[in-house]
């Protein structure tokens, strides 16, 4: 099936790795971005004939009405991404978390697939020993979360669409993020030996970019059975704390030091179990494991030797 695709904010972490892949497939794909992180990420890419690039914002509707009626599939990744961010730019966070994708919504019609990431993160502070499914209720502790949440009731009320509530992300991508828990906790490892953790039972689920980006292309190819609905996406055997993390990068870095401070708090409060069991349900099964993605990021950061690389 020849399909165009539409990606907004695709020169970002996961639009980075999740273009090339796209094409890679066969699909049309324009890339709908700011570049505010100056980055050049998408260069392999221009020399594709099924690729396209607008350098513009997601929240113009003129700019956004000119592409809709050109494209099949909407994949809106442009967001101001984690609470630090957020709290940063509170007007922005709304304006490209919610109202950008609300207007979305309002410009394509129910024949248009619409796959939208959200984040796990919505579920706050989980029950003791419970594991958060899509049935859990949304509490969201940040502006982030809150921002998301409400984008995802708008898409998923459209009903031609499919959202993925993301695991912590991990992994190298070339608009790298160092600040993600994973990727920061591993930069250390390599570079300082040492870290200090403040709250070290709070526990999350991961998830690594290539596999988020691979769930993406999942969905477009099994759109009928999955429309309508939300999926957690994340590794079944990663809901790890903090503490258990540090435990996985030190048993491949031994050198690696970790200290959970006695005073001091995490102003993140997420501390959640999930489950994953609806999307594994579909016949989905991601391909990378924590531990191989400890190991890549081990070679990145021995490429990378300063942390710009990151959304704050």
């Amino acid at each position: 099936m020849s399909m165009n695709i539409l990606v907004t904010g695709g020169a970002g972490y996961i639009g980075s790795i999740l273009v090339p892949a796209l094409l890679g497939e066969g699909y049309g794909v324009t890339v709908l971005d700011n570049f505010s992180y100056r980055q050049s990420t998408l260069m392999e890419c221009c020399a594709n004939p099924k690729f396209t690039i607008v350098r513009g914002d997601c929240r113009d509707e003129q700019v956004l009405h000119d592409l809709v009626s050109h494209h099949d599939c909407f994949i809106p990744l442009a967001a101001l991404v984690g609470a630090p961010l957020c709290q940063q730019d509170r007007i922005g966070a709304q304006s490209t978390n919610y109202d950008a994708v609300q207007l979305l919504c309002k410009l394509t019609s129910p024949s248009q697939m619409v796959l939208f990431p959200v984040t796990n993160s919505g579920y706050g502070i989980g029950e003791p020993g419970q594991y958060c499914t899509e049935e859990s209720p949304l509490r969201p502790l940040t502006l982030y979360g809150e921002s998301k949440v409400h984008a995802e009731r708008v898409v998923l009320d459209r009903e031609a669409s499919v959202t993925f509530r993301l695991a912590t992300v991990f992994g190298s991508s070339p608009r790298m993020r160092m600040d993600l828990l994973v990727n920061d906790f591993v930069y250390r490892a390599i570079h300082d030996r040492a870290v200090t953790i403040f709250e070290g039972h709070f526990k999350r689920n991961y998830i690594h970019v290539r596999d988020v980006a691979r769930a993406f292309i999942y969905a477009i190819e099994h759109f009928d059975a999955m429309k309508g609905r939300p999926y957690n996406l994340g590794l079944d055997d990663a809901n790890l704390s903090k503490i258990e993390l540090c435990q996985a990068i030190q048993y491949m870095y031994p050198k690696f030091v970790y200290l959970e401070a006695p005073v001091g708090e995490d102003p993140d409060k997420r501390d959640y179990i999930v489950s994953n069991t609806r999307i594994l349900e579909t016949g989905y099964r991601t391909t990378w494991s924590l531990e191989d993605g400890i190991r890549e990021l081990g070679k990145c950061f021995t490429i990378l030797r300063n942390n710009h690389y990151a959304n704050v």
